[in-house]
């Protein structure tokens, strides 16, 4: 058996930050971040059914491609080290609470289809908490902002936000013809979700794409990078 020897002049902690660093993601990387709300998880388990079974049966793969969430900012173009933005977003979630999240169930949103959770149990006032939280985030990390080098931005405007968990979106371009038949499939799904849940769990996830200028869903990659609970 050949032994291994230890460079001259490097301890064991050296040698461990060094492998370490070989996997370190530089600042200035082509990737994106999204800072989310996480639901509970009967609700991540009923968004992953129904995307999962959307997939199964007519290959759309758009909101399946992400962990389930609630976006408060998205797809936001972060040159800057991650511990950088961790701790931005630290800072802008001090003294913020958490909040309940009511789920109105499946409604038609734009192209595609979501679980409305932007109300309050009502089913029509704005939950304005849902709306301060993502500004709040939104005023954290756009000192780090600087222009993608590729199109698409994703400013955050609160009198435009509408906050969902997505469950048919992007593929919808490519086959509208499919909509109304996807619409069918999905309300005939017997999957059980949370009417309500505690906002709570806010998330930070990097994503990476072969190409931000086209169908991006489809090479979407992602990785879990930290997450914040909102003290009760």
């Amino acid at each position: 058996m050949t032994e291994t020897t230890q460079p001259a002049g490097l301890t064991d902690l050296d040698l461990e930050v060094r492998a370490t660093a070989r996997f370190d993601r530089a600042a200035g990387d082509p990737y994106r971040y999204g800072v989310y709300l996480r639901p509970d998880p009967v609700t991540c388990a009923a968004v992953t059914a129904v995307t999962a079974q959307v997939r199964a049966q007519y290959g759309f793969v758009s909101s399946g491609a992400f962990p389930p969430h609630a976006t408060l900012v998205g797809s936001r173009h972060l040159p800057v080290p991650e511990a950088e933005i961790v701790a931005a977003v630290t800072a802008g979630l001090a003294g913020a609470t958490p909040f309940t999240v009511h789920n109105a169930g499946v409604r038609r949103q734009g192209i595609g289809l979501v679980y409305d959770v932007a109300h309050l149990a009502d089913g029509t006032t704005p939950n304005t908490a849902f709306t301060e939280l993502a500004a709040l985030v939104d005023e954290a990390i756009a000192p780090l902002e600087t222009p993608a080098p590729n199109p698409a931005e994703h400013r955050f405007d609160a009198a435009s936000f509408l906050p969902h968990l997505s469950l048919v979106s992007h593929d919808m371009y490519v086959r509208p013809d499919l909509y109304e038949e996807v619409v069918e499939y999905v309300d005939g799904l017997p999957v059980p979700y949370s009417p309500s849940f505690p906002g709570d769990t806010v998330t930070l996830y990097r994503t990476g794409s072969d190409d931000w200028t086209g169908r991006w869903w489809q090479t979407l990659t992602w990785q879990h990078v930290h997450t914040w609970r909102l003290p009760r």
